[in-house]
This record gives C-alpha cells, structure tokens and sequence, in this order.
C-alpha cells in the first residue's frame, strides 16, 4: 500500500499511529507530496478529485480517502479494534474523531487565512471564528479526558495527533493551562511508540 502524505499532516499522523497499532506500519509506503488548497496537485488529484492528503492507494490500486475512512479500512485490514463493532462505545469513539477532527479542519482553515491569503484580505473575524471551535473542544476534550485511563482507539488517536498540531501552529491557546486532565493524558499518550515514529520531524 501507498499513502501520499506531507509529514506535517495532522490527519495522515493519525492514519499511520493507526497503521502502527495495528501491525500495518511496515506494509504503508509513504509518498511525499504537496498539497496546496490554491495550487492543485495533480498526482493527487488523478487519485483523489478533492486533492486532499491524505490518500492511501491499496494493493489493487483502489484509492481510499480520506482520513476517517483509511483509518477504518486499515483498522479493519489488520483485524484492530481501535473502532468498537456497535453499542454505544461505537458512536463515542467516531463521535470523538469527529470532533478531533472538526478542530483540526477549523485549525487548518485559520492557518490558510494568515499563511496564505494576501495580507489586505484577511478577515480577522474568520480566524476568530475558527478559534472559537478549537478553544470549546479542548474544553469537551477535557472534559473527556478524565475518563479515558488507558483507552487507545481511534477517538483517542484522533485527539492527539490533533494536540500535536495545535502544539506546532497554535502554541498561543497554551490549552494546558486550564485543562489539567486533558494535558497529562497528553502527555501520557504521546509517548507511545506508534505517536513517537508517527510524528512530523520538527
């Protein structure tokens, strides 16, 4: 299999912790390649119409995208139970991908504003807006976080790539300060061989 993926990426980090947990790790190739919301690439976009990273070509050469549904398929390819089958653990963890998720696409969204958009265009209203929904789901994180012991799934993998990004880009929120239970399960987790080798070199 194949992963076309930028280092940086949030969302390819938590596609391979997940490869790695589930003893996939040594069978995902990593494809470096740029991903611009302006500039389309088309060695994505031949894989994937929204050129999006990332994108995981299989064994057939079937192209699954993008981040929720190649953790799925990877979970389910190496016989994982990172995702519960059904009952009400089920929604819990997707519902908390979901919203790992939500923060990483707002964080994403503010950075285009200050990185990429001509300077007399940005809309500081916009970047405040995204913000916001960081702000109130480290504040849902961490009112999850006190229950999470030693859970490691897809709900909590999600969360902590998403902390490593907000860590890289938005080190101003300081969301530890405030969020005791959120920032040493963080710590705790982080420390996992699959976060380690997964992480971006910085």
């Amino acid at each position: 299999m194949k992963i076309l993926y930028s280092a940086n990426s949030p969302y390819v980090r938590k596609c391979l912790v997940v490869a790695h947990e589930v003893g996939l790790r040594e069978r995902v190739e990593t494809v470096d390649v740029d991903a611009n919301p302006t500039r389309r690439n088309p060695q994505i976009a031949t894989k994937n119409p929204l050129g999006k990273l990332p994108t995981l070509i299989t064994d057939d050469g079937t192209a699954i995208y993008d981040s929720p549904v190649i953790a799925e398929y990877l979970n389910w390819l190496g016989k994982g139970n990172l995702i519960p089958r059904d009952g009400p653990a089920r929604w819990i963890v997707l519902t908390e991908q979901a919203l790992a998720d939500g923060m990483l696409d707002a964080a994403v969204l503010a950075r285009y504003e200050m990185a990429l958009r001509p300077e007399n265009l940005r809309w500081k209203e916009w970047r405040a807006g995204q913000e916001d929904k960081i702000v109130l789901g480290l504040d849902e994180l961490e009112r999850r976080a006190a229950g999470f012991a030693n859970r490691v799934d897809l709900g909590t993998i999600a969360f902590a790539c998403m902390l490593g990004y907000i860590d890289f880009r938005f080190a101003h929120l300081d969301w530890r300060s405030a969020r005791p239970n959120a920032a040493a399960w963080a710590e705790k987790f982080s420390k996992r061989e699959s976060m380690v080798k997964a992480a971006a070199p910085r």
